[in-house]
């Protein structure tokens, strides 16, 4: 058996998300087809984590596994990936790794950014959230830094159909927000995350940039406390902004 891990971008405008579904095109279903050509037969395929519909990445990792040994290089291997991918999915990096590698559970953090515009962009509408009310950025901030540390996100998932038993605790290694011109770029970095946790927690950082969401209520919040006049839900902020930066492994995981 050969293994690889791949390190992967792709905007995610045109696609039902990472995993792959029978009736749906999605990125994961790409590599495999593409895959399937390079390696000549079947695979094993595995992401470090799902995106939804429309979301995007700058560094997703993936693990690939043939049951054979591959003799062509890697620099040939990512060749030929790229010039069979559609032009939306690049795959920026690929290398041979021991078998026991796992994308998704040797990875120890992922970190994903939020896109906010402050204005209606031409050339970047489908990665960023256009919010046409003035935000309070100092406020969004020190909402922001209140997200650090081990927390009940309870408040903050939808359910999640194929882990329904899974903790909604999550430990936030950081987490902040920068802006620049008429970009507002929220990071957080974590263990893992919870279905739609980062959308839903932009959401209400937009909330309290606009004012309607107080911080303290906000806290509230993230203590597990629900809030019924404030519909967390409703205040999903859309996939067009979100993209998964990168993954983080143990520097023995490879």
């Amino acid at each position: 058996m050969t293994a690889f891990k791949l390190l992967i971008e792709y905007e995610g405008s045109r696609y039902s998300g990472w995993q792959q579904q029978k009736n749906a095109r999605s990125v994961m279903g790409e590599l495999r087809r593409v895959a399937s050509t390079v390696f000549h037969g079947d695979i094993e395929m595995q992401g470090a984590g799902r995106t939804d519909a429309g979301v995007h990445a700058l560094g997703q990792v993936a693990h690939i596994k043939v049951d054979r040994n591959v003799r062509e290089t890697p620099d040939v291997l990512l060749r030929r990936f790229n010039d069979l991918l559609p032009a939306d999915i690049v795959v920026l990096d690929l290398v041979r790794v021991h078998g026991k590698f796992h994308a998704r559970h040797d990875a120890i953090s992922r970190t994903y950014i939020y896109q906010i515009s402050t204005r209606k962009q031409a050339f970047t509408k489908k990665t960023v959230w256009w919010i046409k009310e003035p935000l309070d950025v100092k406020a969004m901030s020190r909402a922001a830094a209140m997200l650090v540390g081990r927390h009940d996100f309870i408040c903050f998932r939808a359910a999640d159909v194929e882990r329904p038993d899974e903790s909604t605790v999550v430990v936030v290694e950081s987490a902040g927000i920068e802006a620049e011109d008429d970009i507002i770029q929220f990071r957080i970095e974590a263990s893992h995350f919870l279905w739609r946790m980062v959308r839903r927690l932009v959401g209400c950082l937009v909330k309290v940039g606009t004012g309607e969401l107080k911080e303290k209520d906000f806290l509230r919040l993230l203590e597990g406390h629900p809030n019924p006049n404030v519909d967390v839900a409703a205040w999903t902020a859309p996939a067009s902004g979100l993209f998964l930066e990168s993954v983080r492994y143990p520097s023995t995981a490879s």
